[in-house]
């Protein structure tokens, strides 16, 4: 029982922490919003009513969504309707719940986000664990040049010279998302999971060669081999599930990578998932719609993080043992 006490406790310890800096991360990110949206040209009211609105329609429509408070009360019932769950109302259109919006677009976005990220790294944990395998040999330099074109080719970039290929060129995947869809749902995501991936899948693979060539030049690698374990089990048994936790923790940070980038690739294949909702609401100066997703992000965000960090004692024995 003490040694269970041992061990929970520092771990007990490291949850609230981690939770109580996620918290302050959520808030900051809804304060700078709040205030970027603030200080955006133009006035969220006469968006709403018109250029030409009367005076007074304009100041009843201030009052009816509270935008004659201070800024400081506003942020503050803001918050704290967001904490019971309530991100408002669209200005917009049918003036729909925030939370509607989210419940709609999120699940789109995190498919995304997610195939993006399996394929990022299965194939970046692949090239990185076969680089070091035959480093300086071709392999090695192959892995290196597509890393590399991944790190310095951005989106907007890619998105056009995929499209000319595989949409103009060769019309095998539909350039927007289409509803009803008249393919297959696999055809409408190749496109913007390989965007989304690419970034992602680069650094992977850098991390992974360096991670495994450090290891196989340990000296338990070097046991393993005089003992004449086959290439392949003592590459992947024994090398890289040492290498793995730079790996995993790595693959939480890109998951809110994912989540942004989704922004600018949604938007460009007409996907209706988070980020092209966000797009939207920042074009019409939706703030709920705007304030509400980028919470929601950065809870996203942070709780992704935060199981990663409980996951590396899980996979590191040297972590555990400076816990107990």
């Amino acid at each position: 029982m003490p040694s269970e006490a041992k061990f929970s406790q520092p771990l007990v310890t490291r949850l609230l922490g981690r939770l109580g800096a996620g918290l302050l991360s959520v808030l900051f990110v809804a304060l700078v919003t709040f205030i970027a949206d603030e200080l955006a040209p133009g006035d969220a009211v006469l968006a709403i009513a018109g250029e030409k609105a009367r005076p007074e329609i304009v100041e009843q429509i201030r009052k009816e969504y509270g935008l004659d408070k201070p800024v400081p009360e506003r942020f503050v019932s803001y918050v704290g309707n967001a904490i019971r769950g309530d991100f408002g109302q669209s200005y917009f259109g049918t003036r729909e719940q925030v939370t509607d919006i989210i419940k709609r677009s999120l699940p789109i976005t995190g498919m995304l986000a997610t195939w993006a990220l399996v394929v990022a790294l299965v194939i970046g944990v692949f090239l990185g664990t076969l680089a070091a395998l035959k480093e300086n040999l071709w392999p090695d330099r192959l892995a290196l040049a597509i890393s590399t074109l991944g790190v310095t080719v951005p989106n907007f970039v890619l998105i056009p010279i995929l499209v000319l290929i595989f949409v103009l060129k060769m019309d095998m995947l539909p350039l927007t998302w289409e509803t009803p869809m008249r393919a297959h749902l696999v055809y409408y995501l190749v496109l913007p999971v390989v965007v989304l991936a690419a970034r992602p899948l680069a650094v992977l693979t850098r991390l992974t060669r360096a991670a495994m060539v450090d290891t196989l030049q340990m000296q338990f690698m070097q046991f393993a081999r005089a003992k004449g374990v086959p290439a392949g089990k003592r590459a992947i048994e024994h090398g890289l599930r040492h290498a793995l936790p730079p790996i995993v923790t790595a693959a939480g940070t890109t998951f809110g990578y994912l989540l942004t980038g989704s922004f600018i690739t949604e938007t460009a294949f007409t996907i209706p998932g988070l980020g092209k909702a966000a797009i939207d609401a920042i074009k019409k100066r939706d703030t709920p719609t705007v304030m509400g997703i980028a919470i929601v992000t950065a809870i996203l965000y942070v709780t992704v993080n935060l199981i990663v960090d409980l996951l590396q004692p899980l996979l590191d024995p040297r972590l555990r043992e400076s816990q107990v």
